[in-house]
C-alpha cells in the first residue's frame, strides 16, 4: 500500500464517520416569538394582560411600620412602653370582559410583625369574585364599606361603625344618575367583645351565624359632583336587632371636603357592658357602637400639594367621645408620613373607672 492509496482510504473512512455521526445530530427547535406585556388601560393605570389571555391584571399594596405612645385610646391604659407594627401588605387584582358584564377577582393578603414576635402573622383581608354587579367571597361587610367608612385616620375606629371582614353574597345595582342601592346576605365573624379591666382579658364572642339564616344588610345611595348622601341597614338574624346608619359627605371646594354619620341600633337595652367591662346579653353583629346612637363627623384639608390635614371626632350614648388629627404629607410620590394624636374621654359603663387617653402615633407607609 503506497502513501496515495492510504490517505484516500482515510479520506474515506472519515467520511463515512462523519456521515452516520450527521445522522444523530440534534436538532435545535427554532425560538418562540416572545409575547412581551401588554399595557391595559380599560380598568385604569397599573393593570398590563396576563401573556396569552385577555384578562388584564393589577398587583399592589404597601409596606406600613406603626409606632405608638401614650395610652391606649380604645381601653385607656397606659402602654408603659413603645407599641409598633410593621405590616406588608399585597393585593392581586384580576378583570376581564364577559357578556354579562365585568368579571373581577381580588384577593388581599397581609402579613404581620408586631412587638418583637409574630402576630396575626398572615391574614387573608379580602377575597371575592364580582359578576355584573354580584359579589361572593370574603370582604368588609357592606353595612361598613357601603357608606365609606370613617375618615383618613388611623385610630379611626376607637367608637366602631360596623363590623369588618366577613363571608358574603350580596348584589349592587348602580344606576347611570348617580344612584345605586345593595342587598347582601353575610355569615359574621368573631370580634373582641369584652375587656375586663383588672386582668385585661379579652372576651371574644362570636357572631357567626348557627343555622341557615343569614344576616341581611341593604343600602341605598346618591353621588354627585358636590358630593353623597348614603344609607344602610343591617338585620342581626342571631339576636334579631336592627342597626343603620346614614351619611352625607360634601366636597366644599378643591381643598376642603367634609363628612358627618349617625349610627343607630335596636335592642342596646338589653346587651351592653357592665362596669367591669364584661358582656351582658348577646350584642347586635352591626351596632359596633356601645349605646342606643353614635354620631361620627370629619374634614380634610389639602393644606399643600404634599400635605393632607385630617380630624375626625366621635360621640357614642354611653358618653365615650375619641377625636383625631394628623397630617399625611408625602415626602416623595409614593411614600407618606402621617403623625397623628389621638384623645379618647371615658364616661361611659364599661370604663367609668378610666381616666382620659392621649396617645400619639407616627406611621410610614410606600405604596406600591
Amino acid at each position: 500500500m503506497n502513501i496515495k492509496s492510504l490517505l484516500l482510504g482515510s479520506a474515506a473512512a472519515l467520511v463515512a464517520v462523519t456521515g452516520a455521526r450527521a445522522a444523530d445530530a440534534i436538532v435545535v427547535a427554532e425560538p418562540e416569538p416572545v409575547e412581551y406585556v401588554r399595557v391595559c388601560d380599560a380598568y385604569g393605570a397599573g393593570f398590563f394582560y396576563i401573556p396569552g389571555t385577555e384578562t388584564c391584571l393589577k398587583i399592589g399594596g404597601y409596606v406600613r411600620y406603626d409606632a405608638k405612645g401614650g395610652d391606649d385610646p380604645y381601653t385607656g391604659h397606659e402602654r408603659g412602653t413603645w407599641d409598633k407594627k410593621a405590616r406588608a401588605d399585597i393585593r392581586f387584582d384580576a378583570r376581564s370582559e364577559t357578556e354579562l358584564g365585568t368579571l373581577k377577582s381580588f384577593v388581599e393578603t397581609r402579613f404581620n410583625f408586631k412587638n418583637g414576635a409574630d402576630a396575626e402573622t398572615v391574614d387573608l383581608n379580602q377575597a371575592y369574585i364580582e359578576l355584573g354587579g354580584f359579589r361572593v367571597g370574603a370582604v368588609d361587610s357592606q353595612f361598613t364599606s357601603w357608606t365609606g367608612y370613617l375618615g383618613d385616620i388611623i385610630s379611626d375606629d376607637v367608637i366602631a361603625e360596623g363590623p369588618y371582614n366577613t363571608n358574603q353574597v350580596s348584589y349592587t345595582f348602580a344606576g347611570g344618575n348617580g344612584f345605586s342601592a345593595m342587598v347582601g346576605l353575610e355569615q359574621g365573624a368573631d370580634s373582641y367583645d369584652s375587656i375586663d379591666y383588672d386582668t385585661d382579658v379579652v372576651t371574644t364572642s362570636s357572631y357567626v351565624i348557627d343555622d341557615y339564616v343569614p344576616h341581611i344588610v341593604a343600602g341605598v345611595k346618591f353621588a354627585q359632583g358636590w358630593g353623597s348622601i348614603s344609607a344602610v341597614g343591617g338585620y342581626d338574624s342571631i339576636v334579631e336587632e336592627f342597626a343603620g346608619k346614614v351619611r352625607l359627605d360634601v366636597k366644599v371646594n378643591d381643598t376642603i371636603a367634609a363628612w358627618v354619620m349617625g349610627g343607630y341600633q335596636s335592642g342596646w337595652g338589653d346587651s351592653h357592658y357592665d362596669e367591669d367591662g364584661n358582656i351582658v346579653g348577646e350584642r347586635n353583629y352591626y351596632g359596633t357602637w356601645n349605646g342606643d346612637y353614635a354620631v361620627w363627623g370629619g374634614v380634610a384639608v389639602k393644606a399643600t400639594d404634599k400635605a393632607t390635614i385630617n380630624a375626625q371626632v366621635g360621640y357614642e350614648d354611653e358618653g365615650r367621645i375619641a377625636a383625631a388629627l394628623n397630617v399625611g404629607y408625602e415626602l416623595v410620590p409614593g411614600f407618606k408620613i402621617t403623625p397623628e394624636v389621638n384623645y379618647t374621654h371615658f364616661d361611659d359603663n364599661y370604663s367609668a373607672e378610666k381616666e382620659d387617653a392621649v396617645q400619639g402615633i407616627i406611621r410610614f407607609q410606600r405604596n406600591f
